[in-house]
């Protein structure tokens, strides 16, 4: 296990004639984390990336960023903050499948709530003038009460472990914010999808099809099919993150001051969403219906005004090209991966 800070590291150390700043990602060994890494890379940082690997991959992590197989909530962990020297902190580690939450609430609340405690200690101590940019999730939090579009001061009725330990957290960014100082910014996301995607989430169905898909086989909708969610690509949620790091944010303090819901503001039924997905493949699968699941809401997409008036953020990716996309890419990868097995 690697975790020994390398020698003269420091926040935005000389390179030479520049100067270049530095950034923390956690969980960047995951779908969207090693996406954000590649765009501080791509944007002149030094990144550093700490995940346990519990549900990323080793081969998502960029090759010139700097990498540590720990968990958020370690010692460890807590020194490469406190000794790295880091401009902005973008965390994305968490346990994030809402039936384990349920299952074990201790143990999400451990790496959601005291895993970001963790970070957040460590930074205000020895980092204060670090930004936090933290993940959390677009409609969990508000629950099944909100009336689409969402906005951001909606009121929030959390309805599973996942979302209190999420909203928990934020909570926790604003306090950190009153009393020290502590500089953050919340992205409340849509259901993300895109290259390297996993199959966890709701936004997981998206990999889900994909893969039947190209497996031929039928794809599975529990309920009726008609229930929205507001999907995001990858590519314009890194975006987000990056201008969350670097724009200036407004001075008020509270929860929902620094929180930006990143989405559409569109919301797609799951066959509407099967039928995409269909035409971009070029194929017809059967589709097979399932019973509804338990606490599922049935409208979920979220207002995006406030990202787009104080970051200049705006979704460029429609569901189209973003699907088609997508699913070239679980074509590229299954064709790598039977090549490599030939």
């Amino acid at each position: 296990m690697r975790w020994q800070l390398p020698v003269n590291q420091g926040r935005s150390f000389e390179k030479g004639t520049q100067v270049v700043p530095r950034a923390l990602v956690t969980g960047g060994a995951g779908f969207i984390g090693s996406h954000v890494a590649d765009r501080f890379l791509a944007g002149g940082y030094e990144v550093d990336v700490i995940d346990n690997l519990s549900s990323g991959r080793r081969e998502n992590v960029p090759g010139a960023a700097t990498f540590y197989e720990l968990d958020v909530g370690s010692p460890e962990a807590a020194d490469i903050v406190r000794r790295g020297s880091f401009d902005v902190i973008v965390h994305l580690a968490a346990q994030m499948d809402v039936r384990k939450s349920v299952a074990d609430p201790a143990y999400d609340a451990k790496v959601n709530i005291l895993g970001t405690l963790n970070l957040l200690e460590a930074a205000r101590k020895e980092a204060p003038r670090c930004r936090i940019v933290f993940t959390s999730t677009g409609g969990a939090v508000y629950g099944t009460f909100a009336n689409p579009p969402t906005v951001e001061t909606h009121s929030k009725e959390p309805e599973s472990p996942y979302a209190v330990s999420k909203l928990s957290a934020e909570y926790y960014l604003a306090y950190y914010f009153q009393l020290y100082g502590l500089e953050s910014a919340v992205l409340r996301f849509g259901n993300v999808y895109g290259p390297r995607q996993d199959p966890h989430g709701e936004a997981g169905v998206v990999s889900i099809f994909c893969n039947r898909l190209l497996d031929g086989r039928a794809l599975t909708v529990f309920g009726d099919g008609l229930q929205t969610r507001d999907y995001i690509h990858v590519a314009d949620v890194i975006e987000a993150a990056w201008l969350a790091a670097t724009r200036t944010l407004p001075d008020d303090s509270g929860l929902d001051a620094r929180a930006f819901n990143i989405g559409t503001a569109i919301g797609t039924s799951v066959l509407d969403l099967a039928s995409q997905l269909q035409r971009a493949a070029g194929t017809n699968v059967p589709i097979e219906f399932a019973p509804k699941r338990p606490g599922e809401q049935q409208e979920s997409f979220i207002a995006i005004g406030k990202a787009s008036q104080v970051l200049g953020w705006v979704p460029r990716i429609d569901l189209a090209e973003g699907l088609a996309n997508t699913y070239k890419w679980f074509a590229a990868r299954r064709l790598t991966e039977a090549t490599g097995r030939s």
